[in-house]
Parts: C-alpha cells; structure tokens; sequence
C-alpha cells in the first residue's frame, strides 16, 4: 500500500472511533517519512499526544526518524531531549539525523554521550558515525571509529562500513588509498563498495581508476545501469563523447533504463513531485518564471555557474539552462512562489 493511501485509510479508522495502538502509529510516521510529509507527520504528532502515547519509546524512535528525515532535525533533537527512556535505536536515529544533515561535530558528540550512558553501539550505529566522518573529511577520526569497532566493542565490520571508509577516503581524493583499503579487505568487495569509489571517480576526475571500478561493478550485476550511467558521466566530464555514445548505445542494446530521480515538497498537506525539467505542473509556467528571476538575482551577486556538471555536449548557454532545470531547483522555485516569506522551504530528494 503507498504512503498516501495509507493516510486515507488512517483518517478512515479515526472516524470510526477504533481504537489505534502504538504500531500503528509508528507505521503512520514511517510513511510520512517515506514521502517527506512532515504536515501528516506533525498531525500524526498531535493525535497521538491525544492518545497518551507521548512517552512511548518505540513512537518517539519513530518520531525522530521522521522529523529528521523530512528535514526538521531541531524537532527531532527535541523530541530525543524529553525522551526518559531511550535505547540505541533513539540514538542511532539521532546520530543518523545529524550525520545527514552535516551536523557531524554534533553526530560525533552524540555518539560520545552514547557511550558515557553506557549503551552499546550496534552495526547500524556505526555506519551514521562514519557517515558524519565522511560528510566533512574527518578522516583520522574516521579510522579510529573503524577501527573500534572490532577492537573496542566487538563488533566485526560488515560490506557498508567497509563501504563507507572507501566514500571518506574518496571524498577526500584519496582515490589511490581508497584502492589499496578495498584491496586489503578481508572478504571480496560487492557492487555497493565499488559504486562508491566510482563515484570518488567521477567527482576527482580519475578515468583510469573509475573505468576499473565500473568493470567491477558489471562483473558482479551486468545489468545494474547505474554502473552504465557513472561510468558514462566519468567520460562525459572528461569531454570524452565519442566514450559516452559508445556507453548509451550498449545500455540501449541491453534494454536498461535507470528511474529517474525526483524532489519533492509538501504544501497545504499535499505532496507535489518534480523531475529534471519538468513541465507537467498546473504551475509550471509561474515556476519558470521564478527559476529564471532567481537565476537572474544570483548572478547580480557573482554566482558563476559551474557548467563543468552538465553533462551534455552541447553550447554553454545550454549548459546554463540544464543548471537550472534540475528537480531540486524546480522544487524550490514552487516552494518560493506556494508558501509564506517566514516559512521554512523543505525538499526531500529521490535518487536512484
């Protein structure tokens, strides 16, 4: 069942007076997560306080996941802050909220105060902290949080741990090392770990290595297009065309299509979704007319352009145009023209 049919069934058990427990509730905030509704989140929020369920451990768990996954990390802290019995999954789901939102100091400090309460650490909690290691290069930090894992709390590193050391040290262009740490793995590296240095690759401009990634991938998911689509962006940024209509032509013999990426944004409680360019909006001509006022503004205040991203062989003035046609843009121009002056502007973001 989607996220929003679920809301519609939710207010039809309301109506009827049922009773709804705990679970329920969790669910409830988990969908709103899901699709970044932090309005039926904060509604869900008043019934249950209504319902006496507001020092439930397992629904305050929820509600900070979902304030903090719909972009509301202040909410989420609060919601933590008054919680009088919390478990590792309260903090993990803390530590995971700041590490996303690139509070990492803050992330860092929590999984510090976890440890003083005495709780244990699991597998989950470790990959938030490394996480909020790779968002800002803490790369020596980095290393000793792995590294205490096993030797510390006694807990073996597994295939997304390992995956991100390899997004730290690629993050910081140490693509070379990253290389050696993958080699120096104790078991065969699957498809997640080289997509992540293929990433490394195609932000630091390393063909070679990136091409060796990619045939990694393939090795293990020869039909995985995401592979296709990194490998094709590499040699895109490269200026090396003649690499990248060889790539699409092989994708399109194969068949494979990579979804779409795609925002969101939540207005008046309804969900509105945008892709790269798109059009299909009842607004859409009052959104490009923002778009192109917001780009004109900008630019008075020396915003250069950074074309080096577009990944397209075509004229710079085209260039510019893809710039702002991205989904996360169009989002924000309706969120501009839909709400209040004083109201936050939160995109929640798809991508595959």
């Amino acid at each position: 069942m989607k996220s929003e049919e679920t809301f519609l069934l939710f207010n039809e058990i309301v109506d009827t007076g049922v009773g709804i427990n705990a679970f329920t509730f969790a669910s409830l905030l988990s969908g709103a997560a899901t699709i970044g509704a932090m309005g039926k989140g904060e509604q869900i929020h008043g019934r249950l306080l209504k319902e006496g369920f507001e020092s439930n451990q397992c629904i305050c768990n929820a509600l900070i996941s979902m304030y903090s996954r719909c972009g509301n990390i202040e909410s989420a802290f609060q919601v933590f802050d008054q919680m009088e019995d919390r478990n590792v999954i309260s903090w993990t789901s803390m530590i995971t909220g700041f590490a996303k939102h690139g509070f990492a100091a803050r992330a860092l400090e929590m999984f510090r105060k976890l440890l003083e309460k005495g709780t244990k650490p699991n597998e989950i909690t470790f990959v938030a902290v490394l996480s909020a290691c790779s968002h800002v290069g803490m790369i020596s930090e980095g290393r000793k949080h792995f590294n205490s894992m096993y030797e510390v709390h006694g807990i073996v590193p597994r295939m997304e741990h390992y995956a991100c050391m390899v997004d730290l040290l690629g993050r910081s262009g140490l693509l070379v090392e990253a290389m050696e740490f993958i080699n120096s793995m104790p078991f065969m590296a699957d498809a997640l770990v080289w997509r992540t240095l293929l990433g490394a690759c195609r932000v630091h401009g390393n063909t070679e290595l990136g091409k060796h990634a990619a045939e990694m991938i393939l090795e293990q998911e020869p039909d995985d297009p995401t592979a296709y689509i990194l490998l094709s962006n590499l040699h895109a940024s490269a200026g090396q065309w003649r690499d990248v209509t060889k790539i699409r032509k092989s994708m399109k013999e194969r068949n494979l299509i990579k979804e779409a990426g795609y925002s969101w944004i939540e207005v008046e409680n309804t969900v509105h979704r945008f892709h790269v360019g798109d059009t299909s909006h009842p607004q859409a001509w009052e959104i490009y007319r923002e778009l192109d006022q917001l780009a004109a503004k900008i630019k008075e205040m020396g915003y250069i352009p950074d074309t080096d991203f577009v990944l397209h062989d075509v004229e710079e003035e085209q260039k510019e145009q893809f710039l702002f046609q991205h989904s996360e843009k169009i989002a924000v121009a309706y969120g501009i023209i839909s709400t209040t002056p004083s109201k936050p502007i939160r995109i929640t973001d798809f991508i595959t």
